[in-house]
C-alpha cells in the first residue's frame, strides 16, 4: 500500500473525561433503544486503521460508534466543520479529537492531513466514502469519493470495510425522527482489509483512485449483501448522473 505501516499509539485522548463523557451521552441511548448484531470483529486491527462504512441514515454514525467503542476501538470521525461551530456539540467534537471536514473551501486539504496524522498516531478513523446518505433507491452503497483511499495509501494502514443495515429503520432516510418501536437491530459486518497493494501512494493518479474506490465500495457492498440476504444490483449509484453505472470491475470479463 505504498508506505509501510507501523503501529504507533497516542496517549489516551479516548480515555479523557471529554471523550468518555461524549461517548456516554451519545451511545447510552443506542444501547437502550437498539439490539446489536455484530459480525467479523476479528477483522478489526489492533490500532491505526481506516474503517470505511456505508451511510444509510442520520443516526448510523452513532450505531457505528457504539460497535467500535464497545469493542475496544474508540472511533474518530471525519465530521462536517459546521458541527464544530455548535455551542455544545462543537466543544465535545474538538475536545475528543474528531476531524473537521471543510468542504468546498481552501481548508479542505486539512481534513486529509489531520486524518493521516490521526491514523499514524494509532487512532481508528471512520470514513463514510459516499460523503452523504446514499441516494440509491434501494439504499445500496453509492460510488465513493477518493479521500478514504488517499488516507489509506498515505499511511499504509489497513482499510477495513464495514457494512451496516438497520439504522434506516430507526431513523428512515429523509427524516430526523426516531422510530424506536419495535426495538430495532443494528447489524454490522466487518470484512477483511481491502487489498490495495497494487497501488502506490506516490504515483497513483485520479483514475487509479477511482478504481481503488470502487474496490472499497465492492467490499462494503459485499458485507451489506450478507446482512440483507439479497444480492446487490449491477452497477452502483452515481450522484452526478442520477443513476446506477457499471464500475470498472463489472466491465472486466
Amino acid at each position: 500500500m505504498g508506505v509501510a505501516f507501523s503501529k504507533v499509539t497516542e496517549p489516551g485522548i479516548h480515555r479523557s473525561f471529554a471523550y468518555r463523557a461524549a461517548a456516554a451521552t451519545a451511545l447510552s441511548p443506542m444501547r437502550v433503544l437498539t439490539r446489536s448484531d455484530w459480525r467479523g470483529l476479528e477483522n478489526l486491527p489492533d490500532s491505526g486503521c481506516v474503517v470505511a462504512v456505508n451511510h444509510i441514515s442520520y443516526i448510523d454514525p452513532f450505531a457505528v460508534a457504539q460497535m467500535l467503542y464497545d469493542n475496544g476501538h474508540p472511533p474518530f470521525f471525519l465530521a462536517k466543520d459546521g458541527l464544530f461551530r455548535l455551542p455544545v456539540l462543537g466543544r465535545w467534537l474538538a475536545a475528543t479529537g474528531q476531524v473537521p471536514v471543510y468542504r468546498g473551501t481552501g481548508k479542505a486539504i486539512s481534513a486529509y492531513t489531520d486524518a493521516v496524522a490521526a491514523v499514524r498516531a494509532g487512532k481508528t478513523i471512520v470514513v463514510m466514502p459516499e460523503s452523504t446518505i446514499t441516494q440509491d433507491p434501494d439504499l445500496w452503497p453509492m460510488r465513493a469519493k477518493t479521500g478514504v483511499v488517499r488516507i489509506a495509501l498515505a499511511t499504509g494502514c489497513p482499510l477495513v470495510p464495514l457494512g451496516q443495515w438497520g439504522a434506516q429503520e430507526l431513523m428512515p432516510r429523509g427524516t430526523k425522527r426516531l422510530r424506536p418501536w419495535p426495538r430495532r437491530t443494528m447489524q454490522m459486518s466487518v470484512g477483511p482489509a481491502v487489498d490495495l497493494s497494487d497501488f502506490s501512494g506516490d504515483t497513483v493518479d485520479h483514475d487509479s483512485l477511482v478504481v481503488a474506490g470502487d474496490r472499497v465500495m465492492d467490499a462494503i457492498t459485499a458485507q451489506v449483501a450478507v446482512l440483507r440476504g439479497d444480492p446487490p444490483p449491477q452497477g452502483r449509484w452515481d450522484r452526478a448522473r442520477g443513476r446506477r453505472v457499471v464500475t470498472r470491475a463489472e466491465e472486466s470479463p
